[in-house]
């Protein structure tokens, strides 16, 4: 295979054929109690689940042997066959046509929907689109379809090591009259790796990001401030529905800077923003109720 990184990905999104993965498991009410629990939020109160929730149920669980060294697994049905395998997630949608109920159990059949190679300022990348489409107990109906699309870059062992700098501090917060500010430290973010069943490094170990990622201090799951951004319409407009969600990444967060969320509602629609305390946002989100 080729060494130049542009042409290793064109040939992984050629090449590769990942298979369809069908889940089924059981929202269980714990799962929805803990988090609510970690952002010191209310929990559902009609027992139906949140949007994006049910990231706490379809989980995956790879054999310690299978962890790769940053944390992550090393291979899996959707992970590309790309050398030096770096990855972020980029943004998502989720759309919504009925609840999902606590207890229920939740079927998921999941495949990669899109591949594509591009390149840009930071170099070769390859985004892939995982989409999940969700059913509820022996109902064939689809009650949810959600897309997660993901970035790989590919950094072989002697590439040249990527900087991140920490912001300085002077963006002004994201404005908006519906407003949420979540405290972060190593705790947070731990319990919520533990949660999420995720191992990825940049999130606990901090002499491993900061020396080996080139990060200035832990990351914010990407994730964590996907579900922030929901819980503005979900404490703010309680007795109505989400029909479609939106969400890009932007750039990350680092702990101890706290997260702001705000929120504008303009009739059906919400325009949110998340960002670390003093930087630019590093998500942004579109809602629509039903």
């Amino acid at each position: 295979m080729p060494d130049d990184p542009a042409a290793v990905l064109a040939a992984v999104a050629r090449d590769w054929e990942p298979p369809v993965v069908a889940t089924s498991r059981r929202v269980d009410p714990w799962t929805v109690a803990a988090f609510a629990d970690l952002i010191d939020a209310p929990g559902p109160t009609d027992d139906a689940l949140p949007p994006l929730w049910h990231w706490f149920t379809l989980l995956d669980h790879p054999r310690t042997a299978a962890v790769g060294e940053d944390g992550h697994p090393a291979d899996g049905p959707f992970l590309p066959p790309v050398p030096g395998r770096r990855r972020m997630i980029a943004g998502g949608r989720l759309r919504m046509t009925r609840d999902v109920p606590v207890g229920a159990t939740l079927h998921s059949r999941s495949r990669v929907a899109d591949v594509t190679p591009k390149s840009g300022r930071s170099g070769a990348m390859l985004f892939v689109t995982v989409r999940h489409e969700l059913t509820v107990d022996d109902d064939p109906a689809v009650v949810a379809v959600e897309e997660q699309d993901v970035v790989y870059r590919s950094e072989p062992e002697g590439a040249e090591r990527r900087v991140t700098p920490r912001p300085d501090g002077g963006e002004p917060e994201p404005a908006g009259e519906w407003r949420l500010d979540l405290p972060t430290d190593p705790v947070l973010l731990s319990r919520f790796s533990a949660l999420t069943y995720n191992g990825h490094r940049i999130h606990y170990d901090r002499p491993y990001v900061t020396e080996v990622e080139g990060y200035p201090d832990l990351v914010v799951h990407g994730p964590l401030m996907a579900l922030l951004a929901l819980e503005l319409p979900r404490r703010y407009a309680p007795g109505e529905a989400l029909a479609e969600v939106e969400y890009r990444l932007a750039r990350p967060a680092f702990v101890p800077s706290p997260l702001v969320a705000a929120g504008r509602r303009d009739r059906d629609t919400v325009t949110i923003a998340v960002a670390a305390q003093g930087a630019a946002p590093s998500l942004t989100a579109t809602t629509r109720f039903r």
